[in-house]
C-alpha cells in the first residue's frame, strides 16, 4: 500500500496530527510494532542570496516490517513541500530560501518498524523459478555497479563449483566471501562511495556499508539474482551489538542493508556489511563464536532498529538541484547559490537528526 496521501504539509505546526492508522497496523498485535519519531533540525548558513535543501525521508510504501504515519514541517523556508522524487515513489522533503539571513527547518515523521525475519531452512526452490518484469530492473547494471569486467569475473570464481544450485545457495556462497574478504573502515567519510569495480580493480575490499553491501548486490547481480541495497538510517539501540545502533542524535548513524530476490518468500534480507563492521569494531576474528552467530543471524534477518528512506541508484533530486544525479540519497543535500554543501560534516551544514522512541501517548528521548 502506498501511503503518500497520507503525507502532510503542514507549515506552521510541527504538530503530527493523528493519522488513519495502516491496515498492516490494524492486523498486527500491537506488541510487534515500535513506535519512532524521526526528526530533522537544519541551520543552513545565511551566506549566498539563494539556499535549497533536500531530505530523504522515511519510506512511504508499506511493508510488513515497517510504515510511515505522516510528516510534517516547520521552519521560515519561503516555500517548502513533501514530493516524491523524479520518476520514483521515493519519499523527500524540499525547502528553499531568498535573500540572507537565518535559514531554519524542522521536519518530524512518525514511523513503526517491526522485525524482519525470513525462515530461510524450510525453503524449497522451484523447478523453474520466474523473475517478476518487476523485479528484473534489479539484474541491470548500473554506475556504481557494474556486472562485466572483473564483477564478473569475481562473481563467477565465487559460484563456479555451485552452477547447478539455487539461487539461495549462490546467495550464501556470495554472502560468506563478502564478510570473509571484506573489511569494514571506520576511517571512511560517510557510507562509502559503492563503487565496488574501483574496489575490486585495486584488491582493496575495505570501505562500510555502501561499499561492502554494494559489492554482494553486484555480485549478486551478476550471478542472475536480483538484488539491491535498502538505504536508509538507525534510530535505537541494537539487541545484537552495541555497534548495530544508535539513540538519540543519529546525525551519523546512516546505513544501507542488502536483499537479494527469492521466487516465493521474496526479497530476503541480507547485511554483510554489518557482520564486518562488528569484526572491525570489536576487534573480533572471522572465525569467534559471536561473528558465526552473527554471520547466521543477518542472513535472512534485519534488525528493525532501523527504517530505510529508498532503494534508489543514481537518484535525480529534481527542483532545479545543481548536483545532477548523486549515486545514492542518505544524507541531507543542501546547495547555496548553487554551491553544494559538504552533507557529511553535519557541524559545518548546521543539521542534526534525532530518534525517539514513542511510547503510548509519550516519547522516550
Amino acid at each position: 500500500m502506498k501511503r503518500r496521501d497520507f503525507i502532510k504539509l503542514i507549515g506552521a505546526s510541527i504538530t503530527l496530527l493523528p493519522i488513519t492508522p495502516s491496515t498492516f497496523a490494524q492486523t498486527a498485535s500491537s506488541s510487534k510494532w515500535r513506535s519512532y519519531r524521526l526528526s530533522y533540525q537544519v541551520t543552513l548558513p545565511s551566506t549566498g542570496k539563494h539556499a535549497r535543501l533536500w531530505l530523504p525521508l522515511p519510506d512511504t510504501n508499506d511493508t510488513p516490517y515497517q510504515f510511515t504515519q505522516g510528516s510534517v514541517w516547520n521552519g521560515n523556508a519561503k516555500s517548502a513541500k513533501f514530493y516524491t522524487l523524479p520518476q520514483t515513489d521515493f519519499p523527500a522533503f524540499y525547502a528553499e530560501w531568498s535573500g540572507d539571513g537565518e535559514r531554519l527547518v524542522t521536519v518530524s515523521s512518525i514511523v513503526k518498524t517491526a522485525q524482519r525475519q525470513i525462515d530461510l531452512q524450510h525453503y524449497n526452490a522451484p523447478a523453474k523459478a520466474i523473475i517478476p518484469d518487476n523485479i528484473k530492473r534489479f539484474l541491470q547494471s548500473t554506475q556504481q555497479i557494474p556486472l562485466d569486467g572483473i564483477v564478473h569475473q569475481t562473481a563467477s570464481a565465487i559460484t563456479k563449483e555451485s552452477k547447478n544450485s539455487s539461487p539461495l545457495q549462490k546467495a550464501r556462497l556470495i554472502y560468506n566471501w563478502v564478510i570473509d574478504n571484506a573489511a569494514h573502515d571506520q576511517s571512511v567519510r560517510g557510507r562509502g562511495k559503492g563503487d565496488i569495480k574501483q574496489m575490486l580493480a585495486n584488491g582493496n575490499l575495505k570501505g562500510k556499508c555502501a561499499d561492502i553491501n554494494g559489492l554482494f548486490v553486484g555480485l549478486a547481480r551478476a550471478s542472475g539474482i536480483p538484488a539491491r541495497q535498502q538505504f536508509g538510517i538507525r534510530m535505537d539501540e541494537s539487541a545484537l551489538n552495541k555497534n548495530l545502533g544508535k539513540f538519540g542524535d543519529i546525525s551519523t548513524a546512516q546505513h544501507c542493508h542488502a536483499e537479494f530476490y527469492l521466487a516465493g518468500p521474496g526479497w530476503v534480507p541480507v547485511d554483510p556489511a554489518g557482520v564486518c563492521e562488528v569484526i572491525a569494531l570489536d576487534n573480533l576474528p572471522r572465525n569467534h563464536e559471536q561473528t558465526t552467530a552473527l554471520r547466521e543471524k543477518l542472513f535472512g534477518t534485519w534488525e528493525m532498529n532501523w527504517v530505510a528512506f529508498n532503494h534508489g541508484e543514481n537518484i535525480t533530486l529534481g527542483q532545479n538541484s545543481k548536483a545532477g544525479k548523486v549515486p545514492f540519497f542518505l544524507y541531507p543535500h543542501a546547495e547555496i547559490d548553487g554551491k553544494q554543501l559538504d552533507n557529511l560534516d553535519p557541524q559545518t551544514f548546521s543539521y542534526k537528526i534525532v530518534s525517539a522512541a514513542l511510547i503510548g501517548t509519550g516519547a522516550k528521548l
